[in-house]
Parts: C-alpha cells; sequence; structure tokens
C-alpha cells in the first residue's frame, strides 16, 4: 500500500457527509478503522450512532461510492458498528459544546441564524405550502435552512415534503430528518397514523421547547416556525422561547382576510418581536389568454403591510404575491415543494423572488463579540 493511496482513501471519506447531521464521518469520529490491502482492497469500518440508524444504507452506499471512485481501489466493503456511550458522548459535545449543554441555540450571543414566525389570522391561507417552498427556495441556494412544525394541531409540514422518516434519538439528543436539504420536525413524527393531539397551553409550550432544546439542527442560516392561525399559546410562547424571531404574515387578497391577518402581525407590539413582512397568497389565477382573475378580489396583501407599518411603527413590506397554482396543490399532496418540481411556474418565481428577499436580510451583530485584540 502506497502512502499516496492511503492519503486519497481519507481524502474521499472526508466527503462522505452523514445524511442527518450534515458533516463530513470522518470530523463526527465516526470513522473506526480504514485497512487497505496490498491488492488495493479496503475495509472500512464505520460507528453508527445508535444500532437502528434508519439511514445505515445510505451511510454504507455513499462511502462505498466514494471509496471506490479512488484510482488504485480495487474492492471496497463497508462494516457498520455501534458507538458506545463514551463516543456518543463525546459526539454529543462536539456537536453541542462543552459538556454537551442544552438551551436554544438560537438564542446565544454568537447566533446568525434569521428565525422567521410564518403566522396568519386564520387557516386555509396556504401558510404552511409558502413555509415549506421558501424553505426549499433556500436551501437549493445552499443555504441551510431548518423547519420546526408549530402548527400542533393541524401539522402538515411532513406529509409536504414527502418525510415519512422518524427522527433519531441519541440519548437525549434528536436528530430531524432531512429532505430537499431541509431539516425537519414536527409533532406528526412521534404520533402514529393520523391520531389527533389533544394538549391544552402547558404542553404545547413544552413541545415547542423540547423542539428548540432537543433537536439538534447545527448551524443554520434560516430557521422557519410554521405556527398555527391566530394569536394563541404557540404564538406567545415563539415569542417567550424566541424573541428574536421575524413573523412573516400570510393573508389572501381579499379585505376580509387582511383585517383577520392584522392581528397575527400586531401581536408584535406586545411581544417586542419584529415583522419582517406580508406575503399576499392566491393572489390571482393566469388565464390561458395571459390576463388575471382575482377570484378572492386584490390589495389585502398591500392594504395590511401599510397598517401593520403604522401598528408597528416601523416599515413591513409586502414581499410578494404568489398566484394560484394548480401545480403547486399538486405538489404539496405528493411531498414535492413547486419550487424545485416545476422552478419556471409563476407561482415558483414568486416564492423564489420572495426567498430571494429573506436571504438578502442582514444578520444582526448588535452586542456580538468579535474577538478583535489589539496588539
Amino acid at each position: 500500500m502506497s502512502a499516496t493511496l492511503d492519503q486519497a482513501v481519507h481524502a474521499a471519506l472526508a466527503t462522505v457527509i452523514d445524511p442527518e447531521l450534515r458533516r463530513p464521518i470522518t470530523e463526527l469520529g465516526m470513522v473506526d478503522s480504514v485497512e487497505i490491502s496490498d491488492d488495493g482492497a479496503v475495509r472500512l469500518s464505520v460507528l453508527l450512532t445508535i444500532a437502528g440508524c434508519p439511514l445505515r444504507e445510505t451511510i454504507t452506499a455513499d462511502s462505498e461510492n466514494a471509496l471506490s471512485a479512488v484510482p488504485g481501489v480495487t474492492a471496497v466493503e463497508v462494516e457498520l458498528k455501534v458507538m458506545t456511550q463514551a463516543q456518543r458522548d463525546a459526539l454529543k459535545e462536539k456537536l453541542r459544546g462543552a459538556g454537551g449543554q442544552r438551551g436554544i441555540p438560537f438564542n446565544q450571543p454568537g447566533s446568525l441564524t434569521k428565525v422567521f414566525a410564518v403566522a396568519s389570522g386564520k387557516g386555509g391561507v396556504g401558510k404552511s405550502s409558502v413555509t415549506v417552498n421558501l424553505a426549499c427556495a433556500l436551501a437549493a441556494q445552499g443555504l441551510r435552512v431548518g423547519i420546526v412544525d408549530a402548527d400542533v394541531y393541524g401539522f402538515s409540514v411532513p406529509a409536504l415534503m414527502g418525510i415519512t422518516q422518524s427522527p433519531t434519538r441519541v440519548d437525549d439528543m434528536i436528530l430531524p430528518p432531512v429532505a430537499f436539504g431541509v431539516k425537519v420536525i414536527s409533532i406528526g413524527m412521534f404520533v402514529t397514523a393520523n391520531q389527533p393531539v389533544a394538549w391544552r397551553g402547558p404542553m404545547l409550550h413544552r413541545a415547542l421547547e423540547q423542539f428548540l432544546t432537543d433537536v439538534y439542527f447545527g448551524d443554520l442560516d434560516a430557521l422557519f416556525l410554521d405556527l398555527p392561525p391566530g394569536t394563541g399559546d404557540i404564538a406567545i410562547s415563539v415569542a417567550q422561547l424566541l424573541p428574536k424571531a421575524e413573523i412573516l404574515v400570510v393573508t389572501t387578497p381579499q379585505a376580509a382576510a387582511a383585517d383577520v391577518a392584522e392581528r397575527a402581525g400586531a401581536i408584535a407590539t406586545q411581544t417586542g418581536q419584529s415583522v419582517a413582512g406580508v406575503i399576499e397568497n392566491m393572489s390571482y389565477l393566469e388565464m390561458p389568454d395571459g390576463g388575471r382573475m382575482e377570484l378572492f378580489g386584490s390589495g389585502g396583501g398591500a392594504i395590511l403591510a401599510e397598517r401593520l407599518t403604522a401598528t408597528v411603527g416601523a416599515d413591513v413590506p409586502l414581499l410578494g404575491q404568489i398566484p394560484l397554482d394548480i401545480l403547486l396543490r399538486e405538489g404539496g399532496d405528493a411531498g414535492s415543494p413547486i419550487v424545485l418540481a416545476r422552478p419556471e411556474t409563476p407561482a415558483s418565481l414568486a416564492l423564489t423572488a420572495i426567498a430571494d428577499r429573506l436571504a438578502a436580510k442582514p444578520r444582526g451583530l448588535a452586542g456580538m463579540k468579535l474577538g478583535l485584540q489589539p496588539h
């Protein structure tokens, strides 16, 4: 075995990404041993976090593919083992910091994650579809994105993203499933079939708190929370647990919907949060002749943005208007977000433009220590 082949093999392993933690297996201490015989056969031993790791086949296939592509490698054998408790503790400390401390990482002074709480005044305005497509559009740009499905009673994000995998639990740390490059957690991943969730306020708060403390999202560029409609327990809990979260208000064009949606944004005056903007969904239907049919009226989004600007005392922009599109509905039913499946459609273009505006929002550095020292 040459030193060059050994280096090439280890370099190839550094390209194998753990599908849940989204970091190289070499960096996570998952490579137990590598043996290379004189004839170029490689025997790799990989440590899984738990015995029942749902993505063991993915890790095996990715490792085999990476190593098989190395010139000089004639055969690859991958053996899967399981981490000891000490190794899991070391992994948690590597991910969470010294002591594997728990807490809400997005509240830490050094966090640069943009947190968006997607709200609406009432149900049926397409809030969850908007959340999923915005998150996927940002992830497609290479950003690290997560979604917390905070609509505990009406959870729908897993279905909209085609997620059937359960989260992986590593002791007290939960690894969220990943779809389309987006890490997702939802109460729907913890209930059987279509079992209803009948909880009062304290239980809702605890569930949201556990999602934010126990779930390991890693270093995200953006985190979306899909809130239930209205200004109830979850909206209050989000304000308490994530005080820096910015509110995105989703409405439809009719004036009655804008009136109700105003309350969802105006809660910022009581919680001290900011409103990132208004998104008008179902704005119009494009006709075959190029015209537009405004099925639900027009102007509701602009009116709502003006009212919220006056109410919160800061500029609240209308971030975009999303047309009705049967493909958007079909994509949601199929678990295939339209911004990825059909990026050329008017609805996809509108959603991507909104995502671009959110990505361009500066992340505040106020109060953050930059670690600069005079010589």
